[in-house]
């Protein structure tokens, strides 16, 4: 049984961190990209951070490039998403994704999220 849970969101101020956890299970997690997304209230679910399978290079959507900083461990089965000085546009729901290509057919699970709300 697959299973991706989040962890790790609340109501921080403005200026602010909090380090949301992804536990993934029922899979080969070491084989797939881990991404986390967001969606705010009235607006479409975005692609926040993205970290491939193997070694390579981290991506990060413009509004959180230098704040925030995605990981994971293979060895535990966790992604990490570490969110520093954050802002109240920041607040959403937030999601852990995970994503394998294989040939022509692509395998894609996502978590239930965990809600993170900037405010003072």
């Amino acid at each position: 049984q697959v299973q991706l849970v989040e962890s790790g969101g609340g109501l921080v101020q403005p200026g602010g961190s909090l380090r949301l956890s992804c536990a993934a299970s029922g899979f080969a997690f070491s084989s797939y990209a881990m991404s986390w997304y967001r969606q705010a209230p009235g607006k479409e679910r975005e692609l926040v951070a993205a970290i491939p399978s193997t070694d390579g290079s981290t991506n990060y959507a413009d509004s959180v490039k230098g704040r925030f900083t995605i990981s994971r461990d293979n060895a535990k089965n966790m992604v990490y998403l570490q969110m520093n000085s954050l802002k109240p546009e920041d607040t959403a729901v937030y999601y852990c994704k995970a994503v394998r290509s294989i040939a022509t057919k692509q395998y894609a699970y996502w978590g239930q999220g965990t809600q993170v709300t900037v405010s003072s």
